[in-house]
């Protein structure tokens, strides 16, 4: 017995049916958009979801750029910054 084609639903695993409300313009064009696909609209609907669940999140993207930040910072030392006195030092004519 060979495994299903990618992307297909083995019913032997657990599925849910939802039922989505559409306008009636939205629900002809996916239906248009699956025919020239070759593939149903509960397909393109589960496709979409699939893709939509491997998304990175807003935290793990925000968490992975701080990694990358912190993993290019080589040296740190505060006693590397100005004195408070030479960062405020201004030349100010008055």
């Amino acid at each position: 017995m060979s495994a299903p084609p990618s992307g297909s639903v083995c019913y032997s695993d657990s599925v849910r049916n939802i039922t989505v409300s559409l306008p009636e313009e939205v629900y002809r064009t996916a239906r248009i958009k699956a025919a020239e696909r070759d593939t149903s609209l509960s397909s393109l609907v589960r496709d979409f979801l699939l893709k939509l669940g491997q998304e990175e999140s807003d935290f793990e993207r925000r968490k992975r750029l701080q990694a990358e930040v912190l993993a290019s910072v080589r040296r740190f030392r505060a006693g590397d910054r100005l004195k408070r006195e030479a960062v405020h030092e201004r030349d100010a004519v008055r």
